[in-house]
């Protein structure tokens, strides 16, 4: 995942931006889960990685997810709590798309 791409979905260092992919996201994260867009999910995750400006470690790539990196930790968690699977539009699914 590139940083340009994080960026231009509306995760950037000054907030998510108006408009956006990423306010869109926020918009049905909350509307979702009663008003709230919870730590660690889809919308948090790639707030954190826009206001550092920095993707490079995270272990999302274009070929997949990078083994031992946060990214697969990610993976491997959410897959646990789904009973083996990550499910769609989950969060490790949509860091991964964008």
């Amino acid at each position: 995942m590139s940083d340009q791409n994080v960026r231009k979905a509306g995760f950037t260092s000054s907030g998510i931006s108006k408009g956006s992919i990423g306010s869109s996201m926020m918009s049905k994260e909350a509307k979702g889960s009663g008003g709230g867009v919870r730590s660690g999910g889809p919308t948090s995750t790639l707030q954190g990685m826009g206001a550092k400006g920095s993707t490079h470690s995270s272990g999302f790539t274009s070929r997949g997810i990078s083994s031992g990196s946060q990214a697969s930790k990610m993976m491997s968690k959410e897959a646990r709590s789904h009973g083996g699977g990550t499910p769609r539009g989950g969060t490790t699914a949509t860091v991964q798309s964008i």
